[in-house]
This record gives C-alpha cells, sequence and structure tokens, in this order.
C-alpha cells in the first residue's frame, strides 16, 4: 500500500512539473525613460528556446498580453512583453488610450526605439536562441512589430495581428530583413482596403518575403475576448478568426525556426 502512495505522489509531482509557467517583472530603459516588462517562460523546459516578443494593445501591456504570453510559454517559447509607454503609463479610457498610440505613430524613430529596448531585454535573455527570435503584435502592437522589421531588426520574423499596416516612409521597408506576417480583419473600418493595397505594394517594392491573411467577417480587434461582439462597432471578438490566426501563427514560427518535422 506504500509503495502504492509513494507511485501515486511521484506522478503527481511529475504532472505538476511538466510546465510551470513564470512571470516576472523586469524593469528596463530606453535612453532615461523606465520601462516595466514581463519576462513569460516555463521553468519545466531545459536550455535555450526560441523566444518571441509581444506588444501590447494601445491600452498598455495587461492582462490580454500577459495571458498570450502564457499562451505562448507554454508552447515552448521564451516571451517578453514589451512595455512602449514607460512604467506606470496604461490608459484606462479610448480617449485616453487614442491620444497615448497618437504620440509614437506620429513618432515612428521613438516608437522603434522603444521596441528595440524591449527586444534588446528578451536578447540577451539567459533563455533564449539568439538566433531564433520573433515579434508578434495586436492592434498598436501590430503596427509597432511592422516598425520594428522596416528598422532592420535582426529577428527571424514578425507576425501583426489587426494592426496598422501604413508607413510614413514606404521606401524604408527596403530594410527588412525578416519574414512578415500580417493577419487583418478583411471589414476592418481603421485599416481601409486603400491602406492594405499601400502595404502590399510596400512589401512587393521591397521584395520582402511576405503574407498578408484578411479574415472574412472579422473587424478590428478580432482576437481581443475584451471586445465584445458587435461588429458594427468597428472593434469586436471574432473566436473563429482568433483561432484561425493564432493557428497562422504556430505555423509561421514552424516554419521561422524550422520546428517542422518532415
Amino acid at each position: 500500500m506504500q509503495k502504492v502512495f509513494v507511485t501515486i505522489i511521484l506522478i503527481i509531482a511529475a504532472l505538476s512539473a511538466k510546465s510551470e509557467i513564470v512571470f516576472k517583472t523586469v524593469e528596463y530603459k530606453e535612453g532615461s525613460v523606465v520601462l516595466e516588462g514581463l519576462s513569460v517562460y516555463d521553468d519545466a523546459l531545459q536550455g535555450k528556446r526560441p523566444a518571441v516578443l509581444v506588444v501590447h494593445q494601445w491600452k498598455g501591456l495587461g492582462d490580454y498580453e500577459k495571458k498570450r504570453a502564457e499562451m505562448l510559454a507554454r508552447l515552448g517559447y521564451n516571451v517578453f512583453a514589451a512595455d512602449i509607454y514607460g512604467k506606470g503609463v496604461r490608459p484606462q479610457t479610448m480617449q485616453a488610450a487614442a491620444a497615448e498610440a497618437g504620440k509614437y505613430k506620429i513618432d515612428r524613430t521613438l516608437l522603434r526605439a522603444r521596441v528595440r529596448a524591449a527586444l534588446e531585454v528578451l536578447t540577451r535573455h539567459e533563455l533564449t536562441d539568439r538566433m531564433r527570435i520573433a515579434g508578434i503584435g495586436y492592434c498598436f502592437g501590430g503596427t509597432t512589430v511592422l516598425e520594428l522589421a522596416r528598422s532592420g531588426a535582426e529577428v527571424s520574423g514578425v507576425v501583426s495581428f489587426h494592426g496598422g499596416l501604413s508607413s510614413p516612409k514606404p521606401d524604408e521597408a527596403k530594410n527588412i530583413k525578416c519574414k512578415v506576417l500580417a493577419l487583418h480583419g478583411a471589414d476592418d473600418p481603421n485599416v481601409p482596403p486603400k491602406e492594405v493595397a499601400a502595404f502590399e505594394e510596400e512589401m512587393r517594392q521591397a521584395k520582402v518575403d511576405w503574407q498578408l491573411v484578411a479574415y472574412g467577417g472579422a473587424v478590428h480587434s478580432f482576437t481581443d475576448w475584451n471586445a465584445g461582439n458587435d461588429n458594427s462597432k468597428g472593434a469586436a471578438y471574432n473566436a473563429l478568426a482568433d483561432q484561425r490566426s493564432w493557428s497562422a501563427m504556430k505555423l509561421f514560427f514552424e516554419e521561422l525556426f524550422k520546428l517542422i518535422d518532415h
């Protein structure tokens, strides 16, 4: 009886050790500005692993990005959720968020500096395989990771989820060294067909390895389960588009990081 009890305890311990997600708040700087990001990884895994930078929506780093980071960590990635705005800067209203995000959309140099500071934290992390790093972003974050790519960052790829696709200097796409995946709501009023067409031409002219997937019936924020379900508001959650885009990202990462088992 005692042997059976010990065996059960060992099984429970093994299952508990299978996946131990660690969350660590990390303070870092861009210039003189203090930023506060979040490091997330599975402590049960051993050694270096592919890494993913996560960039937040327009209200700043919060529970939504923390959950996405956890989901990625459970897939085996070393994750760092960036803070573009600065420690303690977390807009609570749509108006405040629009104003804060607007500062960086106008000043793309500052936006790039902030995201590169976060990338540096992830790159230096002891669990990061420096040859296999990608960035993803949602809404404002999608715009940000595209700017990261346009800055010539040494990453394997970037994924934009319902992000803005426009660029004030489309010729800078020639600096892109990585693969690009844009996941777009086909009915997103914030990213109209003209902007999508301009993005496609930008990527084409720069000869980037790019993909754009448009999800029918999806509007802005289609991955955000907090966005409600009323498409008429221009932003709404779409469960099917969320699932499909997450699957597209995973396949993209498998290709980037050569994880596909032929």
